[in-house]
């Protein structure tokens, strides 16, 4: 038997995908939303597909904000968008 994939619920589009598809949406313990490249850095973590329309989806129903148990400022949101653009 194959190893177990790990599975992760994007909070944009709602849907279950590998952990290594997706993007982590990080809460350090500063507070500070930061994306974690490389899903290994401490803090509460939200996952994203690697889709701009799904941080979109995600800011209008409030799923980061959600899953972080934070409220999350605008411009948090617009260097997300940026990074997520790169």
């Amino acid at each position: 038997m194959g190893k177990k994939v790990p599975l992760r619920q994007c909070v944009g589009c709602l849907e279950m995908k590998g952990k290594k598809e997706m993007m982590r949406v990080l809460r350090t313990a500063e507070g500070d939303i930061v994306l974690d490249m490389t899903g290994k850095k401490n803090g509460r973590g939200a996952y994203l597909c690697m889709k701009g329309e799904c941080l979109k989806k995600a800011r209008k129903n409030k799923g980061l904000e959600r899953s972080l148990k934070i409220s999350i400022p605008d411009e948090v949101y617009e260097n997300l968008e940026k990074e997520f653009e790169e």
